[in-house]
């Protein structure tokens, strides 16, 4: 990889942020619904309902709206919520944090857990492990997250009262630091487990395909050749050739584990994003819905140019110009 081809694909996230600003704005405004009805009631009169209307900019073309919101962006400002009459970053900011650790920690149990039962499978093809691993990340990967969710909270939760079903914390509980910690992490356990089950089956049935195709080329012959034991073959050799697809995966399904956390925060209710955007979906709130769908699409994009950029890390071979 040179700084050249770096810099290049940097450059790219620009015109990449304005077609993503550009194109939430209008499915936004398009959606059916009125802003004010939703905010301001049923019951106001008209001249209320006109306050409400320019007091919001709504009484403007669509083409002066964009131009004012694309502006504001540029210093920074989302814009004030409809509903809380809050700063918009505000009220995004306070949701970030539960969603970050709940997609975070679906994607290290993804892909740990993915590379793992790949593993195992791999080392003993068409064996009993092999056939385990297979049928299961088949049967995970398509199955939907919301049904998944369902019966983790009816068959576990429920069932056996080792987890909790609603919220990031217990209410009324406040035993210190690492009391907390613990706390939160008992409530993330389901939902992370949740949310990584169909990237795990990916993960898993990606990185089984890659390792088996390693494991039956020359330089892997070579090197049993040479003695060394199946485990160092496996993990030496075979293993750091075949992430290259699973990091193009992991990289290219983070907007789908962003979806996937709307549905699981919805099921547990954790109070991220997700809920965050049903309830401004609901409400029509304007400026709440574009911040949530520029936060979540720069997240995206900003991890596919990582996901790039990794590449020449775990493959020497490749070189961009």
């Amino acid at each position: 990889m040179t700084a050249r081809y770096a810099v290049r694909r940097l450059l790219q996230v620009l015109p990449t942020v304005v077609a993503i600003v550009l194109l939430g704005f209008l499915l936004v405004h398009i959606a059916p619904g009125d802003p004010v009805l939703a905010v301001a009631g049923e019951n106001g009169d008209a001249e209320y309902y006109r306050f409400m209307t320019e007091r919001f900019g709504l009484d403007r073309s669509l083409p002066e709206q964009f131009l004012t919101y694309g502006a504001r962006l540029a210093q920074g400002d989302l814009g004030r919520s409809y509903v809380q009459g809050r700063p918009t970053m505000e009220v995004i900011s306070e949701r970030i944090p539960a969603t970050l650790l709940l997609t975070v920690s679906a994607l290290v149990i993804s892909t740990v857990g993915g590379i793992v039962l790949a593993l195992l499978a791999a080392s003993r093809p068409r064996g009993w492990r092999d056939t385990v691993v297979t049928t299961g990340s088949l049967v995970l990967y398509a199955a939907p997250v919301f049904w998944i969710g369902q019966l983790a909270v009816l068959g576990i939760a429920l069932r056996t009262g080792w987890f909790p079903i609603q919220g990031m914390t217990t209410p009324g509980r406040d035993d210190g630091t690492l009391a907390r910690a613990l706390d939160v992490a008992h409530h993330l356990a389901l939902p992370a487990l949740v949310l990584a089950s169909q990237e795990v089956a990916a993960v898993a049935r990606l990185a089984r395909s890659g390792l088996l195709d390693e494991l039956a080329s020359d330089h892997v012959r070579t090197a049993r050749a040479k003695g060394l034991s199946e485990r160092k073959v496996l993990l030496g050799h075979a293993l750091r050739r075949a992430l290259l697809p699973v990091v193009t995966v992991i990289g290219g399904r983070v907007g789908h584990v962003l979806s996937g956390a709307v549905v699981v925060e919805i099921v547990f209710g954790w109070p991220g994003l997700g809920r965050l955007l049903v309830s401004s979906t609901q409400a029509r709130d304007i400026p709440v819905l574009l911040g949530i769908f520029l936060v979540v699409a720069l997240t995206v994009v900003v991890v596919n140019v990582l996901t790039d950029l990794a590449y020449a890390s775990l493959d020497p071979r490749i070189r961009y110009s």
